[in-house]
């Protein structure tokens, strides 16, 4: 139930990685200064989300600050501009310490922290009601002992209307389930530590099924492939860009270094260092941008690598500019933020965030989706708790046999003690 609450205050050459049944899904790479105009809405529905009302959100000047410990502040986030569409995933990426999670968290409502600039909803500033949007986090928070069925259906009998029969909300639950390409776990538990379960890759798309249930518009995931092998990285991120999956859903992800084969599923990829901007635009078109700017991507290696490693200046190394010989990172690090600034992509996106400004934004985000009573969502998670409690051997039943055993023993210090003065005594004693 991660529904959160905006609150601003604030040419093009393909990698040539990945499956061609994939690339097919890509859309083609637009030329710079060529603005998409934003589609008047439909209501043809697709994978369970309608097309009618799609997310568009933007960001402009964006800024970020925490206070250092010393009086002063410092910036996480600088001057950030961009935007996502329905139908597209936007990876944002970058090294250790850049930025990521801080932009998916202010996008998403959550920062606490200092901000300004402006968020947009549809170009308005609005806030999105409970069930349009969706966060999964980097950790998944799921119960051990539960299966995946009985962890997703019980997140919808708690998302889930009252109005919707038991029966609806268990085919919701399935349907999900599908998507997502776990039914053959179905009955499987989930697993933690010492239990055997469910694979890491199969427990991130659980924690996805669980967002996902009352088919948001608007999903955030804060680095979905984390902890997991490339194969099971490549798995999870198909399904999320899926055409039945994404179509009418705005999906932005954060993600630290994607493989190659991950990489080529993003639409369009926001370049981060030091949180400032280094690139933002179509994915396909990175490579280029690089090339153009003296950092072309060495023969068979892995693109994302290769921006990561120029871009990161937790290391001090060198990087080769074309003839131009090696140049410090921070140097680095400078033009191609200069060049960005520069670009036809710059221009692009500046261009695209005006035109989804000047569209006439759909409100009805802000009409709240209703879910189960108080009273059901007691009855629900009593229930939950007690499954949990009566499978989990290790530690409940444990301590059971640990309070019985504490019980008998201080019921044997004061067994038939009598109420005489003497007996008194020794109760004070």
């Amino acid at each position: 139930m991660a529904s959160s609450s905006f609150r601003p205050s604030v040419s093009d050459s393909e990698i040539g990685y990945g499956s061609a049944s994939l690339q097919s899904h890509r859309r083609e790479t637009r030329k710079p200064l060529e603005v998409e105009s934003v589609p008047s809405p439909n209501s043809r529905e697709v994978g369970g989300v309608s097309e009618e009302g799609g997310v568009y959100l933007t960001w402009e000047n964006l800024w970020v600050t925490v206070s250092n410990g010393k009086g002063g502040s410092r910036s996480i986030l600088q001057d950030l501009t961009g935007y996502a569409r329905p139908g597209e995933v936007l990876a944002i990426m970058g090294p250790s310490g850049c930025g990521k999670s801080t932009l998916l968290d202010a996008l998403a409502g959550r920062l606490e922290a200092n901000q300004s600039g402006s968020i947009l909803v549809n170009g308005r500033k609005q806030t999105l009601a409970y069930g349009t949007s969706a966060y999964v986090t980097q950790d998944d928070t799921l119960l051990t002992t539960l299966t995946v069925g009985e962890a997703v259906y019980y997140s919808a009998q708690l998302q889930l209307p009252d109005s919707m029969s038991k029966q609806e909300k268990k085919e919701r639950a399935d349907m999900t389930i599908k998507e997502m390409g776990l039914q053959d776990s179905i009955n499987t538990r989930i697993g933690g530590w010492g239990v055997k379960g469910i694979s890491g890759g199969q427990k991130r798309r659980v924690s996805i099924c669980v967002e996902i249930l009352t088919h948001p518009k608007l999903l955030f995931l804060d680095e979905p492939t984390s902890g997991l092998d490339s194969a099971a990285s490549y798995y999870v991120m198909s399904r999320i860009v899926g055409p039945d999956f994404r179509h009418g859903r705005t999906i932005i992800t954060s993600i630290h270094q994607p493989s190659s084969e991950v990489f080529a599923l993003f639409d369009n990829l926001c370049l981060l260092s030091s949180g400032r901007t280094v690139y933002f635009g179509p994915a396909r078109a990175a490579n280029e941008f690089f090339s153009r700017n003296g950092f072309p991507c060495p023969t068979l290696q892995n693109p994302s690598d290769h921006f990561l490693k120029t871009i990161n200046k937790d290391f001090e190394e060198d990087i080769e500019q074309g003839l131009g010989g090696k140049k410090p990172k921070e140097e680095v690090i400078d033009i191609l933020i200069t060049a960005y600034k520069s670009s036809g992509s710059w221009q692009q996106v500046q261009a695209q965030v005006t035109e989804i400004c000047k569209q006439e934004g759909d409100q009805a985000l802000q009409k709240s989706r209703d879910h189960a009573s108080f009273v059901n969502q007691c009855l629900i998670l009593t229930k939950r708790s007690y499954v949990n409690m009566s499978r989990d051997l290790g530690y409940y039943w444990m301590r059971l046999g640990v309070y019985i055993m504490v019980s008998f023993a201080l019921g044997t210090i004061f067994y038939d003690l009598g109420f005489s003065n003497s007996s008194i005594q020794v109760r004070d004693s």
